[in-house]
């Protein structure tokens, strides 16, 4: 900061275009016997704790006023206050919400945090839901988001460190983690990633941040990183040595490092008994495997029919065959994909109607039309309900791709494409690694049959020790 007031004035104003946007408040006030003006956006700051605040500045008599920003800020009646001379500081907090004040004859700028952002309530998330648990969830707001965690683990090893990124946006980033059993290492390789990031600004929140932080074989669909929208999901995951990254305007959490095993585990495994918690969990696994397996093998078996095994004659196509089975599961993919997007875009009002219309015209209309025979329709309801099974949207689409690509391989070169299907699939996962760089299939390879048995099955929570 300059030593004269005037040109501190100047130079800010003409930093914030306070002149040019009409959110950006300034006001000059006399603060004992020397002149002083203040900075905030319109909206963000708590109008009874700045009046307050303003009361007890502008009372101050001359003989009052302490002779530099230090001492002052003995005097504030606030906890949240701070001082700084960079005018690129005093600029982001303003922007931010903070309060700024710079009082002549000062050599540092008085901030004072008294942020109120808009925000929603903490109630379930739609997607995240549970039969039993809490039933709260993140918010848009970065610093609601820590406390719902902080309220679950009231720990002094829990972190909650904050860093920011994009030259534009300046997007606040919180890593969470417990200091005793964090990967110091990775911890390190994620906090550096984070402050060498060259971008304008996180426009996409988490997804752009994702793909800053992990930039190599993009072509693999497998995700790298698994989202919860649940304070309690993401406690438990930083107990157990994980990383949680919160990103500000974004209600969900990252969870990092995470393995395909780590992906199909979800919060009510933990809300019911071990024995029910496992059999979830392996459901959940073995309807995950049907999901990709199911219609490609149809295909097959239809292109075979002497390779179906006795007893199981009734899964022969009986109606005629009017558009060849391949066209008829690729079309059925893309129309799933298209009701989805539909789902997305219409108004609540008019979900049921055309969920209605929908069913019908693609259920019996669509099969007596002669398009789809009944068989198909059913192996692809079955997939398309089964997507839901598990949490995560990003699996579920990277088993959709290497179905497509399995069905496609059946269709042309029948049980070699087949087998070379399955091939590529698995060479996906096995080649795929985690952020961390460890296997994807961990603890399956490297092999830990703890891990191992921790991940497939619901265990009793363990003694802590004394």
């Amino acid at each position: 900061m300059y030593q004269n007031f005037e040109e501190n004035k100047k130079y800010i104003a003409e930093l914030l275009h306070v002149p040019a946007s009409f959110d950006l408040v300034s006001r000059d006030i006399l603060i004992g016997d020397k002149n002083a003006i203040f900075y905030f956006v319109n909206g963000f700051c708590k109008d009874e704790l700045i009046q307050k605040l303003l009361q007890f500045l502008m009372g101050l008599k001359a003989e009052e006023l302490p002779k530099n920003a230090e001492e002052l800020n003995q005097l504030m009646p606030y906890i949240e206050v701070s001082l700084t001379k960079d005018f690129d500081e005093i600029a982001k907090n303003v922007l931010c919400g903070i309060f700024a004040i710079i009082i002549e004859g000062f050599d540092q700028c008085i901030l004072i945090d008294s942020r109120s952002y808009p925000a929603r309530g903490v109630s379930e998330p739609d997607k995240d839901k549970v039969l039993r648990g809490s039933k709260d969830g993140f918010v848009e707001t970065v610093v609601f988001n820590t406390a719902l965690i902080r309220r679950r683990i009231r720990s002094t090893d829990l972190r909650m460190e904050i860093l920011n990124a994009g030259k534009a946006s300046k997007t606040d980033i919180v890593l969470c983690y417990m200091d005793s059993r964090v990967n110091k290492e990775f911890l390190k390789k994620i906090r550096d990633r984070i402050n060498n990031i060259k971008v304008d600004a996180l426009t996409l929140n988490q997804e752009s941040l994702a793909e800053c932080l992990y930039t190599s074989k993009w072509y693999n669909p497998f995700p790298k990183f698994k989202y919860t929208e649940r304070p309690d999901t993401a406690a438990a995951q930083i107990l157990e040595g994980n990383i949680i990254i919160l990103v500000d305007n974004s209600p969900s959490a990252m969870i990092l490092p995470i393995s395909i095993l780590d992906m199909i585990q979800e919060a009510d495994d933990f809300y019911f008994p071990p024995v029910t918690g496992s059999y979830l969990r392996l459901s959940r696994f073995l309807i995950l495997i049907l999901t990709y397996f199911i219609t490609p093998t149809f295909l097959l078996l239809m292109q075979n029919p002497d390779w179906i095994p006795a007893g199981f004659e009734f899964i022969v196509v009986k109606e005629d065959i009017n558009v060849p089975l391949i066209w008829q599961f690729l079309i059925l993919e893309l129309a799933i994909d298209g009701l989805r997007l539909a789902a997305v875009n219409t108004p609540n009002m008019l979900s049921t109607p055309l969920s209605v219309m929908a069913a019908l015209i693609l259920g019996e209309f669509s099969v007596k039309s002669g398009w789809f025979n009944a068989e198909v329709m059913l192996y692809m309801a079955f997939v398309a309900i089964a997507n839901y099974t598990h949490p995560s949207y990003e699996l579920g689409y990277a088993i959709k791709f290497f179905r497509l690509i399995n069905l496609v391989l059946t269709a042309i070169f029948q049980f070699w494409g087949y087998l070379a299907g399955i091939i590529l699939f698995f060479a996906a996962i096995i080649t795929n690694k985690m952020v961390s760089g460890q296997s994807y299939l961990y603890p399956l390879i490297p092999f830990s049959w703890q891990k191992l048995s921790h991940a497939l099955f619901r265990h009793r929570l363990p003694k802590s020790a004394e």
